[in-house]
């Protein structure tokens, strides 16, 4: 597979992706982002955990579907997450999830 093949592959697996995302969007109540993934899911919990003079986030999510191109099931029953780092959880209302047609890929 030649570079352009590569490209012209990963470019259609985003594609893909951005559908299949579209497609499903409505059926979750929470978006979660963490500074590695970006999740859809219906049951979020966000726990801050004291360590010495640090802290970390417990992040517990069910019914979930993971933003992963590379991978072949995106839905998962349940996530735990431990970071550091920020964790963005935001309730969704069922407007919100409308795409405008301008961004639909079927034309």
């Amino acid at each position: 597979m030649n570079e352009e093949e590569l490209d012209d592959y990963e470019r259609e697996a985003e594609l893909s992706l951005f559908r299949e995302y579209r497609d499903i969007a409505s059926q979750f109540r929470y978006v979660v982002e963490t500074e590695r993934r970006f999740y859809l899911a219906n049951d979020v919990e966000l726990k801050r955990q004291d360590a010495g003079n640090d802290f970390y986030f417990e992040l517990s999510m069910t019914d979930v579907w993971v933003w992963d191109v590379y991978r072949a099931n995106r839905f998962v029953k349940s996530v735990r997450v431990l970071t550091f780092k920020d964790v963005n959880v935001e309730e969704l209302s069922a407007h919100e999830l409308k795409f405008p047609e301008d961004l639909s890929l079927d034309r």
